[in-house]
């Protein structure tokens, strides 16, 4: 069940830099569209956020955290990228 609800926080903070035209929440475009630069670097911010979540949720579920090697991050960081996908196809394709 917790990997689930992982995956579902995983989907939901990758297409927020898509759904809101706000950077990290914070108001700072007086105009409607976030420049393309700005939504990448969200995307970053957002996929260490959701990392720290799945390791502190890791550390209390299992009591330790599992060494990984740049590979895996390699991998989570553009699993997180094509979560993002519907997001992007909405915010940039279909305007």
């Amino acid at each position: 069940m917790t990997q689930w609800i992982l995956i579902f926080i995983t989907i939901i903070m990758a297409n927020v830099p898509w759904i809101f035209n706000d950077f990290l929440f914070i108001k700072k475009f007086p105009s409607q569209k976030k420049p393309f630069a700005w939504a990448l670097l969200e995307i970053v911010v957002l996929y260490f956020v959701t990392g720290g979540i799945a390791l502190f949720t890791e550390l209390k579920v299992v009591g330790h955290i599992q060494p990984q090697a740049w590979e895996f991050y390699a991998v989570t960081f553009f699993l997180f990228l094509v979560f993002s996908f519907p997001g992007f196809i909405f915010k940039t394709l279909w305007k």
